[in-house]
Parts: C-alpha cells; structure tokens; sequence
C-alpha cells in the first residue's frame, strides 16, 4: 500500500507543479491586464476612451444629435467596460506570451518553432482586422444608416446597444483577418493539403459572401468590405503556406544530409 502511494507521488507532484505554474501564468496575465486598466483610467480616462470609441457614429450624426443613456448608471459602466477591453487588447501580445510560456516545454522543437510564429501573427492580424473595422467599416455602416433613416425618426443611438454591436462587429472582423493563420495551420499540420484547399477557392468565394450577408448589416458595401477581405486573405494563407512547406522541405533535406 505504502508503495503504490510513493509511486504515485511523483505523478501528484508533477500534476501540482503545472497547476501552480498555470496560477502564476494566469495570475500575470490577469495583472498585465489589471495594470493597464489602471493607467487607462488615470490617462487619458474613461470618458475619453469611449469617446474614442463612440466617434464614428458621433462623425455620422445630423448637426446636433448624440448618443443617450437608458440605464442609470449606463454612463459610468460603458466607459468602464470600453476602458477594460482595450486595456485587454493592449496586453494581449503578453497574455499570449504567458500561454506559450507554459505550453512551450511539452512541445517538440519543430511545433516550438510553428506555435510562436503563430501566435505573434494570430495577435497582429486579429488587431488589424479590429482597426479595419473601425476606421473602414464603421463609418460606411453608420453612413448607410443614417442616409436610409426615415426623416421622421430621430437618430439617438443608445451607448449600451452600441458597445454591444462594436463588439460584435469587433470579433467578427478580428476573426476574419485570422484566416491566413487557420489556412497555415491546417497545411502544416497536414490535415488538409494545399492542393485541395486551391481547389477549394470557388467554395471560399461563395461562402465569404454569404458569411458577410449574415454578419453585417444589409448594405452591399459593408458585406462587400468582409467579403473580399476574406478572399484575399485566404489567398495570403495559401502563398505563405506554399512558402513554409517548401522551406520544411528544404530543412529537412539539409538535415539528413
């Protein structure tokens, strides 16, 4: 009895060390956030940064129109909430890092060498794919609904309701610019060849525009501003995936020689 226990101690112990490792790494993450929220609310504030924020509706509105408040404490959470999600975005690169901290020593050299290139250009895309919405989609969007509102209504967008659709939109257009990354993957992973997602282009084609007629709103234009955004990319992931399979090849003939 006593030495089954002792032999299970090593494996106890070993299951202990990572959940401890995985605290300190969530624990630091959580912090990075923690602390740029802080520096956020200090400078430039909340209200600035909703402000931000809020600009490209506030651009599109008639002369004398603004956002309004439903709830009684709406104004004071909003910004909070907005301040807190960038305070995210803006530390991202190092939560990433803390996760491919404690994943790094159980890979193997070759998917050490996959993963971290991956997650700074997973990173990178996924905030240009929010910049592209926000300083390209958003105002075309808003511009629509405005010029398509009846004369009769009067434009007062609530700031909850828009937060929830910035968001959305957000996420939508991040995981959009992720398609390069998902292409690369699933090739040099070998789940699916290269040559059958050439042959897969058309399919692409087609599901991008339906992709875009869900998500976005019902103006040719903006479903136009996802759509061809999605082609391109997944052209970028089949160039870069050519390229990367190539160079494997070329490393793995240089080593067994």
């Amino acid at each position: 009895m006593s030495s089954s226990a002792q032999s299970q101690d090593p494996q106890e112990e070993g299951f202990f060390t990572h959940l401890t490792e995985l605290r300190s790494r969530l624990i630091r993450a959580g912090l990075s956030v923690f602390v740029i929220f802080i520096l956020l609310c200090i400078w430039p504030g909340t209200s600035r940064v909703y402000d931000v924020l809020a600009a490209p509706m506030i651009s599109t509105l008639p002369p004398g129109h603004t956002m309004i408040a439903t709830g009684v404490i709406t104004p004071f959470m909003v910004p909070i909430k907005v301040t807190f999600l960038l305070a995210f975005v803006i530390a991202l690169p190092y939560v990433l890092y803390q996760f491919w901290a404690f994943i790094a020593p159980g890979l193997y050299k070759h998917e050490k060498r996959l993963v971290l290139p991956l997650v700074f250009s997973s990173t990178i895309l996924f905030i240009v794919g929010m910049a592209f919405c926000y300083f390209v989609v958003f105002r075309s969007v808003f511009h629509f609904v405005n010029m398509v509102a009846p004369s009769s209504i009067t434009m007062a967008p609530d700031i909850e309701a828009y937060l929830s659709f910035v968001m959305t939109m957000f996420i939508v257009f991040g995981m959009t610019f992720e398609v390069p990354v998902v292409v690369m993957v699933l090739v040099s992973l070998g789940i699916v060849e290269l040559q059958t997602m050439r042959k897969a282009r058309g399919y692409v084609i087609v599901g991008s525009f339906v992709v875009a007629a869900i998500v976005t709103p019902p103006d040719v234009m903006s479903q136009l501003m996802m759509a061809i955004p999605l082609c391109v990319l997944y052209e970028v992931g089949l160039i870069v995936s050519r390229f990367l399979r190539v160079q494997a090849k070329q490393t793995l003939d240089s080593d067994q020689h």
